[in-house]
């Protein structure tokens, strides 16, 4: 059975309550505060460049992307419950609609700041929904965590990213990028990577965060020995299956296995945007593994997502719309945050640090526009209205955080002296 969240518009969304609690049902939420986040969402969309349409008879802004808001009670409702995480809702439940959603969130990712009032921000931990406990990344909570993203299905990730299924950002040549690019861009930014690992014929490289292979054959292929690890059961089997296509199952292991469980010394350690899975509270532990992994005198190559570091700190202990739909217990590290606890918490060094956040932007861009056109094929995978409006959301306002620079994407090597 499905329901529809909003009687008002026949046009939102119809929801699954058993499988979509969240948009299929409005918060509870009492009138005053429904009324006191109306005005605050009024006062600041009011002063936006932005063009929002309530019910299709008001109109507030000042000219901009426009944001059709067709079921206005709903809307201001849900952001009176839960805040950002029922906006987010409101998006998966149809009650509201953009036909540019990249430029209209770019707007409000270039106004993060200064959104919500400063008075009120101070009193975020009183009114901002709390993460919950479950969703720490201990080494049973973060297999619960990943699992919950990378193991939805292989196919589904086929159908939008290319065929290295290599799903972090890639590095382009130029803009705009050009999808039958985005393979070459992928293999150039691992072999960046690689480079600044100095990976080569004998070299004993430990990857963190296997991803579908494709980091691990490219490395195999240079003569290096590699130990690729992940968390994900669909992407164990299928990186194996593409290792024993490319016949390099002699020089590539990969196993199921929490990064704090490896054993052993490596010559380069590799991870990419995997330290954005491992939350805030498991930093140090992550960098400390790194660091007892490391042989001395070897090289860490990382790639990161990272946020403005005020920002960071603001939304440390909140639940946010991505934590409780695309990645429990994820948190974006800011690159302050990084360098005091490698300074503070290892014998790591920070040598090189490079941003290239724009080309993410180019990434995102070209798999949201994939996911779109292969809307069919997702359904027919089983995936209903809701997830792919979820998903459109997800890729659409992590597109929106790079184009506004509120997001960068890095690459930083991190050495280790000689052994005395």
């Amino acid at each position: 059975m499905s329901v529809s969240v909003s009687p008002a518009s026949p046009r939102t969304a119809s929801v699954d309550p058993r499988r979509r609690p969240g948009p299929a049902r409005l918060p509870r939420a009492s009138k005053l505060r429904t009324a006191v986040a109306e005005r605050l969402v009024r006062h600041a969309l009011g002063g936006l460049p932005v063009r929002v349409r309530l019910a299709g008879r008001e109109t507030i802004g000042q000219g901009g992307p426009l944001m059709d808001v067709r079921n206005p009670a709903a809307f201001f409702r849900r952001i009176g419950a839960r805040g950002l995480l029922g906006f987010g809702e409101s998006y998966m439940a149809g009650e509201w609609e953009a036909p540019d959603l990249v430029g209209l969130l770019t707007v409000f990712a270039e106004n993060a700041a200064t959104l919500v009032p400063g008075p009120l921000q101070r009193l975020r931990g009183a009114w901002a929904p709390r993460r919950p406990g479950r969703h720490r990344n201990t080494t049973s909570g973060s297999q619960a965590n990943v699992s919950h993203h990378y193991d939805l299905s292989n196919e589904l990730f086929a159908l939008f990213l290319d065929e290295t299924l290599t799903y972090s950002s890639a590095l382009f040549r130029g803009f705009p990028a050009e999808r039958q690019l985005l393979p070459a861009a992928q293999h150039r930014k691992i072999d960046r990577l690689l480079d600044l690992a100095q990976v080569g014929q004998g070299t004993q490289l430990l990857e963190i965060g296997t991803g579908w292979g494709e980091l691990a054959i490219r490395a195999a292929q240079r003569g290096a020995r590699v130990l690729t690890v992940t968390l994900s059961r669909e992407q164990q089997m299928l990186a194996q299956q593409r290792i024993r296509a490319a016949g390099l199952q002699d020089r590539v292991t990969v196993l199921l296995r929490d990064y704090r469980k490896v054993l052993g010394r490596y010559d380069a350690i590799v991870s990419v945007e995997m330290i954005e899975a491992v939350g805030a509270e498991f930093w140090p532990e992550y960098f400390q593994t790194l660091d007892r992994l490391l042989a001395p005198g070897g090289q860490i190559a990382l790639q990161a997502i990272t946020m403005p570091h005020d920002r960071m700190l603001a939304s440390v202990d909140t639940y946010t719309w991505v934590q409780k739909y695309i990645f429990p217990g994820g948190q974006l590290p800011s690159s302050e945050a990084i360098e005091q606890i490698v300074a503070g918490c290892t014998g790591l060094t920070t040598a090189a640090r490079d941003g290239f956040g724009p080309h993410y932007a180019e990434t995102l861009r070209l798999w949201r526009e994939r996911f779109t056109e292969r809307a069919e094929e997702v359904e027919a995978l089983g995936f209903d209205e809701v997830f792919r409006r979820m998903w459109t959301f997800y890729l659409a306002y992590s597109e929106a955080g790079f184009r506004s620079g509120y997001l960068d994407v890095q690459q930083l090597l991190l050495t280790k002296g000689e052994a005395a």
